[in-house]
């Protein structure tokens, strides 16, 4: 069966079996993050289609997201700039915390805006040509999208703040050692490693792939003593759950377990 296609304003989604892909799709821009990309972006994160169980976020053109478009970029009052950044915020939270495990396939730029979107996915894949950077101290703004909770809770702030100031970028190898990505690949390599790892996801048990989404990112902003309570709370509702009944079934038959 041929993947269903569906296009946005500045993406487009291309859905095979459960498994959906969202391509930015600015390629002359090299997919430079504006507010049609945004509202695509939560259009397909506030309501995934039906019968998906995992999603790819990618680039046409050789480049992930080259960050904010400023070709694009308006001067707006401040109380107009915090909602803007707010909506932001908003779109990435359902990214990381929506119903749906979510890898990043990147290639060449990810950049401000494109790499704080890639640190709301959950798996993230480098070709050897990505280059992370955070420029915008070079633009004299500063980061919107969330990259001071997300970005420098991988690499700390120390890493984060002379990254900004002197608009340094990593490439893959060095991404991949400060948690940026988490797969280092060759050339042409990562969309199907990203499909074949969101086959993985999306065959595990639905509620153990929510917790983990859910409350790992969560216990990590608490005291030990809550996010220990809270890890208790979440074990015990996965080993009630049906996953857990059909991974035991499956683990004493010596068989593969079959979760949906």
């Amino acid at each position: 069966m041929q993947p269903r296609q569906t296009s946005g304003k500045a993406t487009r989604v291309e859905i095979d079996g459960d498994i959906a892909t969202i391509i930015f799709d600015r390629p002359d821009k090299r997919n430079a993050m504006n507010d049609a990309l945004i509202d695509d972006l939560d259009a397909f994160f506030s309501n995934p289609p039906e019968g998906v169980n995992a999603a790819i976020l990618t680039g046409a053109g050789g480049h992930f997201c080259s960050g904010l478009d400023l070709a694009e970029h308006e001067q707006r009052a401040p109380v107009a700039g915090v909602h803007h950044s707010r909506n932001w915020h908003r779109v990435a939270d359902l990214i990381e915390f929506g119903p749906l495990p979510v890898i990043s396939a990147m290639t060449g730029a990810v950049i401000g805006g494109g790499l704080e979107i890639a640190t709301a996915t959950h798996v993230r894949i480098a070709e050897p040509d990505v280059r992370f950077q955070l420029p915008e101290g070079r633009r004299g703004i500063f980061v919107g999208g969330g990259a001071t909770v997300r970005v420098s809770r991988i690499i700390g702030a120390d890493r984060m703040r002379e990254m900004m100031l002197t608009g340094r970028n990593y490439g893959a190898e060095e991404g991949l050692a400060l948690g940026l990505a988490h797969y280092s690949v060759g050339t042409g390599e990562a969309l199907p490693l990203a499909r074949d790892l969101a086959r993985k996801i999306a065959d595990n048990a639905p509620f153990s792939n929510y917790l983990m989404i859910q409350a790992i990112s969560r216990i990590g902003d608490m005291s030990r003593g809550d996010g220990l309570f809270t890890e208790s709370l979440a074990a015990a509702m996965s080993q009630t759950s049906d996953g857990a009944r059909e991974g035991l079934r499956a683990f004493l038959e010596k068989r593969e377990p079959k979760f949906r």
